[in-house]
């Protein structure tokens, strides 16, 4: 059976039509491409194909389709595909015999099913599914079918990644620089998954979730450059929540673009835009304001008013929006597709104004993944739970192609808790996702009260990204016995990196688990550094786009990191994310959320830092992942536990700590007043009548 990735087309019709001939053929294999790829040729030619189909049997096929019911001469269009499309594959030596020739054959044929039954030119032309048929079965077989996967992934590899650092330092051959030179040469192209995400078109809203190192980022930067270059006309939206995302999608969709086209994006037309915006710097949430005449809030106004409602959300930009919402009767619809990518930091507030604001049939494209989430709140719902519709489109890409299986699974243990002492910290609602995300049970079953142990599969979690270093050198957790000693051994470590590993100085970023004393936590490695003469800078920290700098260590908490990947990453403080005693419960999801986020932004390595008790603590839970082989091993909790674990560990406001903590302190003078009472020390009437009633409970329970 054919496997179909259907893309944009402007020929409806014909294109069911062809798609009904396949349906009626089964015995047909290969892949199908619909409105894929697009190609730039000579006198510049660029143009998407209408359809091509790569047959393990005849080849390439190339369908020219004609939508209305007048054909006309289509010889120099079938030969611009044509030309095109060899010259293109040219390009791929193995493709090619010993004569220079493509040594697969390109077949172009025009399909017509809406004009009548004749044709006065010398083009391959017909006319309904029997002639298809006809002419399919009479093309030649006589190709090396073993070529078939090579073809596949050169159609696919049109479109690389990301280009690969030349890495001229490299000298040794075993270096940390040369395992990721080939590593990257790896990892370049598009899979199969990946692609279809790209491609895929849906008439309406489409959830993209994934793994952290999915490439859920690199697939909507691909995706609107694709919608782009099909609709110039449309207005489209890219929107995000960490701001140093904005300069990593303008090169992605600015490199697609070229590719294909040979010209820049029209930015007018295509707008990266941060969610919440300002009158310097526009946004989504700006923007709405300004065009419905609402009032805006900057991030002080936002503190402000959600303190004057009362409101306790730590997630301002969900408060502001809950507000528009309630503001908006009639939306102006200000965009024809929108894409949202880290959607779990955002909110569903935010998600329904974007959707409110997008003319029919409200394209909304967005991107999660909840163990990434760094705010309030509980998962994402679905989309038919958020928007009201009855049918959506849902992408899953399970593959990791960032994270080894050794760092993905400590990433996840540590995240949920799972070898944690004190219990769980956090757990998926839906056993389904589990697998979703690339597990299979190798014992149990996922439902309360199994045990159960699960595995990442070697799909999801290919070998070679494991095999360039031993485990301890791709994952390794040190404990100090203060910051001065951490400081020192991560100095050392970062020299060694760059003067005997051949790591160039953007392959490595330091990660502060405690985002809010970033400055003054990296003061004394980055002094250090510079003592051996090696420049560092804090993200954000002049310019909040900017997250590299050329010739200098990125140093960043955990909100600035996400979306952004190298080969090493140091984490530091990482004690602060262990919590040993029962008012650090509160927040220690997104503590660990934090933790989980940061181990996940290395391709290769991670050091995982901290001082004292607590991080040895941390240590004995990576001890535990590691001596199971990087399995997990669980009983699986009960509805109501999943719910008690989220309330305990909630994120929580400043104001609502130290409330509940003025709360303990009461409950703790008041046990003290019951036990006095008790010993006779001292009496219920030296205290106010109105207490009296409480403390009489209290001495009868």
């Amino acid at each position: 059976m054919v496997e179909i990735t259907k893309g944009i087309t402007h020929k409806p019709a014909s294109t069911e039509q062809l798609l009904s001939f396949f349906e009626a053929h089964p015995d047909y294999d290969g892949c199908l491409y619909i409105g894929y790829p697009i190609l730039y040729g000579a006198g510049g030619y660029s143009e998407a194909i209408d359809a091509l189909w790569v047959s393990r049997k005849f080849g390439i096929i190339v369908f020219d389709l004609v939508e209305g019911a007048q054909l006309d001469d289509r010889t120099e269009s079938q030969d611009a595909v044509y030309y095109t499309l060899k010259a293109n594959l040219t390009n791929y030596p193995n493709l090619n015999t010993r004569k220079r020739e493509l040594a697969i054959p390109i077949e172009v044929i025009t399909y017509a099913p809406a004009c009548q039954s004749t044709n006065n030119y010398e083009f391959v032309c017909v006319f309904n599914n029997n002639q298809l048929l006809e002419n399919i079965n009479k093309l030649s077989t006589d190709w090396n079918r073993e070529l078939y996967e090579q073809v596949v992934a050169a159609i696919q590899s049109i479109t690389t990644l990301k280009t690969s650092n030349k890495r001229t330092n490299v000298k040794k051959d075993d270096s940390k620089g040369a395992k990721i030179k080939e590593l990257e040469k790896t990892t370049a192209n598009l899979d199969r998954h990946q692609e279809r995400a790209v491609i895929e078109y849906y008439e309406g809203p489409q959830r993209i979730r994934g793994l952290a190192g999915s490439g859920k980022t690199i697939v909507l930067a691909l995706k609107a450059a694709y919608l782009h270059a099909q609709n110039p006309d449309w207005n489209i939206a890219v929107t995000f929540n960490t701001r140093s995302l904005k300069n990593q999608f303008k090169d992605l969709i600015e490199k697609f673009y070229v590719e294909r086209k040979r010209e820049l994006p029209d930015w007018n037309k295509l707008k990266i835009l941060q969610a919440w915006g300002s009158p310097k710097n526009t946004g989504v949430y700006y923007e709405v304001c300004t065009t419905h005449g609402i009032e805006y809030f900057d991030f002080t106004g936002g503190k402000k008013y959600a303190n004057d409602v009362g409101e306790k959300s730590i997630n301002l930009l969900d408060v502001i929006c809950t507000k528009v919402l309630g503001e908006i009767t009639e939306y102006r619809q200000m965009y024809d597709a929108i894409f949202v990518d880290e959607a779990q930091d955002l909110s569903e507030s935010f998600l329904k104004i974007c959707y409110n604001i997008l003319n029919e049939p409200k394209r909304l494209i967005y991107a999660y993944d909840d163990l990434q989430k760094l705010n309030e709140g509980s998962p994402l719902k679905s989309p038919k739970d958020i928007f009201n519709v009855d049918t959506y489109d849902d992408i899953i890409l399970s593959t990791c192609y960032r994270n080894s299986r050794p760092l993905l699974v400590t990433a996840h243990a540590l995240g949920f808790g799972i070898y944690r002492k004190e219990g769980l910290v956090q757990f998926f609602d839906q056993p389904q996702l589990w697998k979703d995300i690339g597990y299979e049970v190798i014992t149990g079953k996922l439902e309360a009260p199994n045990k159960v142990t699960l595995r990442r599969t070697s799909e999801s979690s290919p070998k070679y990204l494991e095999k360039h270093s031993d485990i301890d050198d791709i994952l390794c957790f040190k404990s100090f016995n203060n910051i001065k000693e951490q400081s020192k051994w991560v100095t050392e470590e970062i020299i060694k990196n760059i003067m005997e590993d051949e790591l160039l100085i953007k392959d490595i970023i330091v990660i502060n688990s405690n985002p809010l004393k970033t400055l003054t936590d990296v003061s004394l490695i980055r002094t250090n550094l510079l003592k051996s003469k090696i420049n560092s800078h804090v993200a954000g920290n002049l310019d909040s786009d900017i997250f590299f700098e050329e010739n200098s260590i990125t140093f960043t908490g955990i909100y600035r990191a996400k979306g952004n990947e190298v080969p090493m990453v140091y984490i530091i403080n990482a004690d602060h994310c262990y919590a040993d005693n029962e008012f650090k419960q509160l927040n220690l999801i997104k503590k660990r959320n934090t933790l989980f986020t940061a181990i996940t932004r290395s391709k290769a390595w991670v050091r995982v830092c901290g001082v004292g008790q607590r991080m040895n603590r941390l240590i004995e839970e990576f001890n535990k992942v590691k001596e199971v082989d990087f399995e997990l091993h669980f009983t699986y909790p009960a509805e109501d536990q999943i719910k008690e674990m989220n309330i305990i560990h909630r994120d929580i406001s400043e104001n609502e700590k130290q409330r509940i903590s003025a709360d303990v302190d009461i409950f703790r003078n008041l046990s003290e007043i019951i036990e006095r009472i008790k010993k006779g020390d001292s009496h219920i009437e030296d205290y106010p009548k109105e207490y009296h009633l409480i403390i009489n409970k209290f001495l009868k329970s």
